[in-house]
């Protein structure tokens, strides 16, 4: 099969920023006559980007890989990943979500090497920020926050209806000081998606979607040279990828009050998440009280209520909620700086759902 190199963007930015709430952007402009495919990771166990990121035009294909670091296992995640999407959606563009948590040069990395060389087309890396958590310690002395803006080729200040000029005046002095060149673009994300506001994705198509990334992958002559070696001229044949025949996941093993439970830690950080079956009725407030209640760094959830279906993103004591077209199931997930009580959430949780006999 004749392929050309799939154009391919790595979305980065810390947990909260809006990562999904702009894809869910671009894909509400995606050209029509185009298949576009997204790979979204989540450091937790219980896949909930995937169901946000439903709603979006047709041909867009969404995989998702819950768990952790895309980057882990020397790459076999990402192959196995990548290699699996390719084939089933055979897109035009790739738009890959990491983790908040992970190390995005990692995967630029792999992506740029070896088959991924034949296969992508690795474009602008684009990062979200927020403007405020240039004032916070933490966000300064982190090694992965300055990764994913190194590796950036456009940096997307975000939530500017929150943040304030003298916030992004911070951001730009810390980029002076890092050397980082990156452009810096003031958005907000949320209010161009809700006004179905084109400027952003027309300035994207225009300037980044065809710029190769600036980002390079350092690799030993001997190792260039084999690479280069590899590629006939003229058009590009698709290579026999490792993984191509792997399985995709399996699905989900609910107990016998219809829940699935699980937990995952990197670092210090720490995640506990639930999916509940369809049969699962959440009470609105009562779950709109109890997340505002919650001490976290974040939680997502799409859940099943009476007053219908339900997204909720809660995010630096931050709560925004929207209504979805449709779910088969309930799920959240919990991410915290330390231990999370299972059995007391889920309690919680149980108070303010009740089971229908379906």
């Amino acid at each position: 099969m004749i392929l050309k190199p799939i154009p391919t963007h790595v979305v980065t930015g810390f947990l909260g920023v809006g990562k999904t709430s702009f894809i869910q952007y671009l894909l509400a402009h995606k050209p029509a006559d185009e298949t576009w495919a997204v790979l979204v990771n989540e450091f937790g166990e219980i896949g909930i980007d995937g169901e946000l990121l439903k709603g979006g035009k047709g041909d867009v294909v969404i995989k998702e890989v819950a768990g952790g670091c895309l980057c882990c296992a020397a790459g076999v995640p990402t192959q196995v990943a990548v290699n699996q999407l390719i084939a089933r959606a055979k897109p035009d563009r790739l738009f890959i979500e990491p983790t908040g948590l992970g190390h995005p040069k990692a995967i630029v990395e792999t992506l740029s090497q070896g088959h991924f060389k034949q296969v992508l087309s690795m474009r602008a890396s684009l990062c979200l920020v927020d403007p405020r958590k240039l004032s916070d310690p933490r966000y300064l002395e982190s090694t992965l926050f300055s990764e994913q803006l190194r590796i950036a080729d456009l940096i997307l200040a975000n939530k500017m209806d929150l943040a304030s000029d003298d916030d992004v005046k911070r951001l730009e002095a810390y980029l002076t000081q890092q050397a980082i060149k990156a452009e810096v673009m003031v958005v907000q994300v949320s209010k161009l998606l809700l006004e179905n506001d084109a400027a952003l994705y027309q300035s994207l198509n225009q300037h980044y979607f065809e710029r190769p990334t600036a980002w390079r992958v350092q690799m030993p002559a001997k190792q260039i040279s084999g690479a280069r070696s590899s590629i006939s001229t003229g058009a590009l044949q698709r290579p026999t990828l490792p993984f191509d025949e792997a399985p995709e996941a399996q699905a989900l093993q609910f107990d016998e009050l219809g829940i699935y439970r699980a937990s995952n830690r990197h670092e210090d950080s720490y995640t506990l998440g639930w999916v509940f079956d369809c049969r699962y009725e959440f009470d609105f407030e009562a779950l709109v009280a109890w997340v505002k209640r919650q001490d976290i760094l974040r939680l997502k959830a799409v859940m099943i209520t009476e007053e219908g279906i339900a997204a909720f993103n809660y995010v630096d004591g931050q709560l925004s909620v929207a209504e979805l077209d449709d779910s088969l199931d309930s799920r959240l997930e919990m991410i915290a700086a330390g231990p999370l009580s299972q059995t007391e959430i889920e309690t919680a949780l149980l108070q303010v759902s009740k089971r229908l006999a379906i």
